[in-house]
């Protein structure tokens, strides 16, 4: 069979069973039709094969990112910037949303995404009365950058019929000061109300979509795990723009929203669909709900207290039984499930509601899952283990948001995020950035998960430290088999898709603490070659 596509004189890591390292492979059409040395393809080659020259760099399966959200990541674009690096200050944060309030018409939203109180020199959150003197006619909202807590003005308060006297949500805070009175700040499900009295019209989104689409195939990225936005709205707006071709990455969609997640995953379940419906573009995952906070904010629900806070346990969006009574019907009803646990006391909890579900109701492949599994100790390791649960960690967090880790959680670093520990103990784990809330590069998330550094140079939990073919396994194939993908992807094997990516050097051969500062050159899905950076040096 002549092929359309020859790559030869390169790493070619395949991630095999036996991650075989060979040096070239044919495409034909979507499929990868030949994997081997230079020599064997050349059977391959006709008059109108492209043949390319890799000239010693790597090619790699296109990664996958288990834990991500499209939807919020495309919206943050169309908003300010809190990690630009012009912005030091609290002061240069009002600055830049004073200049929206010049392009933006009097009672639309002015918005803010990725802002963190420990990177700015004031080392606090803005006032509400700083928002409030920046305008009383738009609604401002302020995200932190964990995307569980944000600052609003009174405008915003005043749209979601905030008053004084409003009682906290459950799994949620409206923050008041010592007078009882508001300050603007809302913690998990308060800011999650709010950033649905904040949404984005049809136009807004399905243009951000196409945005975070294109960021991603940039990076190497061919297919995405999308953990949840706003429920039906934000399924309804991916299947349009994949129709489309606007979004052109592969989706497997977890059923879940930011906001009374429960809500939608009862509809669905009514509904009749299950996790696999779809095709290889896009497919319904698993039923997933929050069950705590943010690890930064900090607001994880843990088993003993913070190391910050002798009286802070954290926060618990359900209790175990409403949790089993969402989750167990998904589970008897076939499909897949999921939560959203960083403490070890929420992973508990879901893990105890796993177990029962099982018990019910045996499944023998359920490959359930835990997105984050932030701290798992290792008793949680064994059940986990014992159970079939596919833990889902953040590898790049430890980069952006160490320091903060240590501060709060002291010795427990050491199993958060866990990577060495889940490899050694037989517990298959895939890797997510969960962007936006921290860079959705998977070249980032391999680096950090071999060197376990944050960006200061801290050691955090150096004892999860990984190799960097067992890192590229989280981003690839062990992302394909959490989906029930690992027969057409997540590894360089003959008859899988043509979902591939090429690096501006080799990764194996790079100094480990350099591993972040690779390049992805060219990625190429379904065959196609949908971005490069560089001209592909091909032999005529």
């Amino acid at each position: 069979m002549i092929a359309d596509m020859v790559f030869r004189n390169g790493e070619v890591i395949t991630v095999d069973r036996e991650n075989s390292v060979v040096e070239a492979l044919a495409v034909k059409g979507n499929l990868i039709s030949a994997v081997g040395t230079n020599q064997e393809m050349e059977a391959f080659i006709g008059e109108e094969t492209k043949v390319i020259d890799l000239r010693g760099k790597s090619l790699l399966p296109g990664f996958i990112d288990s834990h991500i959200h499209l939807i919020l990541y495309g919206v943050n674009q169309l908003a300010v910037s809190c990690k630009a690096e012009h912005i030091e200050s609290v002061a240069d944060l009002l600055e830049d949303l004073k200049k929206q309030t010049l392009t933006v018409a009097k009672g639309e939203w002015i918005r803010a995404w990725g802002y963190n109180e420990t990177a700015v020199k004031e080392k606090r959150y803005p006032t509400m009365a700083e928002l409030d003197a920046i305008s009383v006619d738009h609604p401002i909202m302020i995200t932190r950058t964990c995307s569980h807590i944000s600052v609003v003005n009174r405008k915003a308060l005043q749209l979601a019929g905030i008053g004084e006297d409003t009682v906290n949500p459950a799994g949620g805070i409206i923050e008041k000061d010592e007078a009882g009175r508001i300050t603007g700040k809302l913690i998990e499900t308060a800011h999650m109300l709010m950033t649905d009295m904040a949404g984005y019209t049809e136009k807004e989104l399905l243009e951000a979509v196409k945005i975070a689409s294109e960021h991603f195939i940039a990076a190497g990225i061919t297919s995405i795990h999308e953990a949840g936005a706003h429920g039906p709205d934000s399924f309804r707006i991916m299947q349009q723009a994949v129709k489309q071709n606007d979004i052109r990455l592969r989706i497997y969609a977890m059923v879940g929203s930011l906001n009374q997640s429960h809500e939608f995953v009862k509809k669905m379940v009514a509904a009749g669909v299950v996790t696999g419906t779809g095709d290889d573009r896009f497919k319904i995952g698993p039923a997933k709900l929050f069950t705590d906070g943010s690890s930064t904010g900090p607001t994880i629900a843990t088993r003993e207290p913070y190391s910050s806070d002798p009286d802070n346990f954290g926060i618990l969006y359900y209790t175990e039984d409403e949790m089993y009574r969402v989750l167990g019907e998904a589970h008897d009803k076939g499909y897949q499930i999921t939560v959203h646990a960083q403490g070890d006391k929420a992973i508990e909890m879901y893990i105890n509601c796993v177990e029962r579900a099982l018990k019910q109701s045996s499944r023998k492949d359920h490959r359930h899952r835990i997105e984050h599994a932030g701290i798992s100790t290792p008793d949680l390791q064994q059940r986990m283990k014992q159970l079939g649960i596919i833990p889902i960690p953040n590898p790049p967090f430890p980069f952006e948001f160490g320091d903060i880790y240590i501060e709060h959680y002291g010795e427990r670093v050491n199993h958060m995020y866990a990577a060495r520990d889940y490899i050694d103990n037989g517990i298959l784990a895939a890797a997510g950035s969960d962007a936006p809330v921290t860079d959705h590069n998977p070249l980032l998330g391999i680096h950090v998960a071999v060197n376990r550094r944050s960006r200061s140079g801290a050691n955090i939990g150096t004892v999860q430290s990984i190799g960097v073919m067992e890192a590229i396994r989280l981003y690839t194939w062990n992302g394909a088999f959490a989906s029930f993908d690992e027969a057409i992807k997540g590894s360089i094997e003959v008859g899988k898709l043509a979902d591939l990516i090429i690096l501006n050097d080799s990764i194996l051969k790079a100094k480990l603490n350099e591993i972040k500062d690779l390049k992805v050159e060219t990625t190429i899905l379904n065959g196609e070659i949908l971005y490069h950076s560089e001209t592909l040096v091909e032999i005529i």
